[in-house]
C-alpha cells in the first residue's frame, strides 16, 4: 500500500484525522469529501481570506459554484496559491463576474447544432454525446460553464437512448466522442452499457471519452474501470492536463494503466493567462505528456464564454508558443493550435507562416531557424480531373487493406478459398499450341 505524502497528509487530517490512505485513493471518498465552499477552502489550505475579497467571492460562487476535489487542492503551494497554476484552475475569482459585449453563454453553439438532446452533430462524420453534466471539479475556465452546477443531472437510459437511436438512424456518423461533465462520472455498468450500445451499432468506427479524470481525480482509474474499457476496443481516451504541475506521481499511474490497456491517450490543452502563456511551461507540459505516452492532441485558444475574460490570451501569443515548439522538439510532441470558432463554425487551426512566396515553379519557405530556403514545384503535372465520378477514375480506389496473405503453389490447391484447379509451369508447351490455335 503506498503511502500517502505528506501534503496529501495534512489535506486529509484536517479533513477527518481518522483518514487512511485506503480512504484518500478511493475516488468515491474524494467526491464525497469535495470542497464546496470557501470555510473549508481556507481550512484545508490553511489560508484566510480578507472580509472585502471574501464577500466579492461569495458573489462569485453564487453563480459559478466551486467544487474541487481534495487531491487536486493537495497540489495548491498554500505559500504562493494566488500565482498557483492549480489555485487559479480551481479557485473561483470575482472577475468571472465581468461579462464582456463579445462573451456569450454558449459560444460555440451546441444548443443549436443539437438535432436531439444529448448530442452535438456539427462536423460531418462525427458527433458529440453529452453523457453526463456532472464533474468532480468545476474548472473555472470551462466553455460550459452555462452547465455548471447542474449537480443532480445525470441523463438516465431513456434520455440516452434518444441519442443512441439518432447515432443509429445517421449512417454518416462514424466517431463519436462521449463529453460531459465528464463520462467517468458515470458508473463502470452504466458506462459498459454505453459502450455496448454503441459498438453495436455498425457504422461507428470508433468511440472517444474525453474525461479530466487523470488531472484531477486519478483514482477514478480504476484496475477494474480499466478492464471494462479495454473490451470495448476501438476506444480513444482524451485527458486535458494544462500545467507540468499536473502530472504527478497519481496521475502517471492513472495514464500508464490507460496506456498498458492498449488505449490511444491525447491531451486537450486550453492556453490560460497567467496559468501556461509561457512557451517553457507549453513545451515542458508536453514533453512530460509524450514521456507517459500521452500525445498532445490541441492547444485551445480560450473561448468566448462569459467570465473568462481574465483567461483569454492574444492570438499572437499561441503563434509566439508555436514559434518555440515546432523544430525545437519532437514532431509528436507538438500540438496543433486551434481556435473553436464562435458560432458553431468548429476548430480553426493556427500555424505560424512558413511559406514566404511562391510562383509557378519555385515556393520559397524558411525553417525554424530562420533559414530561407526553395522547392522547386515539378516541371510538368497533370492532375487528374476529378468530376466525383469514382466509378471512371484511373487512381486505384482500392480503399480497403490489401491482402496481406496469399496462398501459391500446393497451398493454393489446398485452400478451399482458392480457385485454381492446377498449376502449370511457364512456356508449357501444349499450353502454347492452345494459345495459337485461338
Amino acid at each position: 500500500m503506498k503511502t500517502m505524502s505528506h501534503r496529501e497528509q495534512e489535506v486529509a487530517t484536517r479533513i477527518d484525522a481518522a483518514t487512511k490512505g485506503s480512504h484518500w485513493r478511493d475516488w468515491r471518498w474524494q467526491l464525497e469529501h469535495s470542497i464546496r465552499d470557501i470555510d473549508t477552502f481556507e481550512k484545508l489550505l490553511g489560508i484566510t481570506f480578507e472580509p472585502e475579497e471574501r464577500s466579492r467571492l461569495q458573489e462569485t460562487l453564487a453563480k459559478f459554484p466551486l467544487s474541487v476535489t481534495p487531491y487536486y487542492l493537495s497540489l495548491i503551494d498554500p505559500e504562493n496559491f494566488r500565482e498557483d497554476p492549480v489555485y487559479m484552475q480551481a479557485f473561483p475569482f470575482p472577475s468571472e463576474l465581468t461579462v464582456m459585449p463579445h462573451e456569450m453563454a454558449d459560444p460555440l453553439s451546441e444548443d443549436q447544432d443539437s438535432p436531439v438532446e444529448t448530442i452535438t452533430h456539427r462536423y460531418p462524420d462525427r458527433v458529440l454525446f453529452h453523457v453526463s453534466n456532472v464533474c468532480s471539479m468545476y474548472c473555472r475556465h470551462c466553455t460550459r460553464k452555462r452547465k455548471v452546477g447542474d449537480v443532480d443531472y445525470v441523463p438516465d437510459k431513456e434520455t440516452l437512448q434518444k441519442g443512441i437511436d439518432y447515432i443509429r438512424e445517421t449512417p454518416v456518423v462514424r466517431d463519436v466522442l462521449l463529453s460531459g461533465g465528464d463520462p467517468l462520472m458515470l458508473s463502470d455498468d452504466f458506462l459498459d452499457w454505453l459502450l455496448t450500445e454503441l459498438h453495436a451499432i455498425p457504422h461507428v468506427e470508433v468511440i472517444r471519452i474525453g474525461s479530466r479524470m487523470p488531472v484531477v481525480l486519478p483514482y477514478r482509474i480504476t484496475d477494474e474501470l480499466v478492464a471494462m474499457l479495454k473490451k470495448h476496443q476501438p476506444l480513444w481516451f482524451n485527458t486535458h492536463f494544462n500545467h507540468p504541475r499536473e502530472i504527478t506521481a497519481s496521475s502517471r499511474e492513472a495514464l500508464a494503466k490507460l496506456a498498458d490497456a492498449g488505449l490511444p491517450l491525447g491531451n486537450q490543452a486550453v492556453l490560460l493567462a497567467g496559468v501556461n502563456d509561457c512557451p517553457r511551461i507549453i513545451k515542458a507540459l508536453c514533453q512530460k505528456l509524450v514521456q507517459n505516452r500521452v500525445r498532445p492532441y490541441y492547444l485551445y485558444q480560450c473561448d468566448l464564454s462569459e467570465g473568462l475574460a481574465h483567461f483569454r490570451t492574444p492570438v499572437g501569443k499561441g503563434i509566439e508558443i508555436m514559434e518555440s515548439m515546432i523544430g525545437h522538439t519532437s514532431g509528436f510532441a507538438v500540438p496543433t493550435y486551434v481556435v473553436d470558432a464562435p458560432g458553431g463554425g468548429g476548430k480553426i487551426p493556427l500555424m505560424p507562416n512558413y511559406i514566404i512566396s511562391w510562383s509557378t515553379h519555385k515556393v520559397i519557405l524558411r525553417n525554424y531557424e530562420g533559414v530561407i530556403t526553395t522547392y522547386k514545384e515539378p516541371d510538368s503535372y497533370e492532375t487528374v480531373f476529378c468530376d466525383r465520378n469514382c466509378e471512371k477514375c484511373t487512381l486505384q480506389l482500392h480503399l480497403e487493406g490489401a491482402d496481406e496473405r496469399k496462398a501459391i503453389g500446393i497451398e493454393s490447391l489446398l485452400a478451399d478459398y482458392d480457385e485454381a484447379i492446377a498449376l502449370t509451369p511457364e512456356n508449357n508447351e501444349r499450353l502454347g499450341r492452345r494459345d495459337d490455335s485461338e
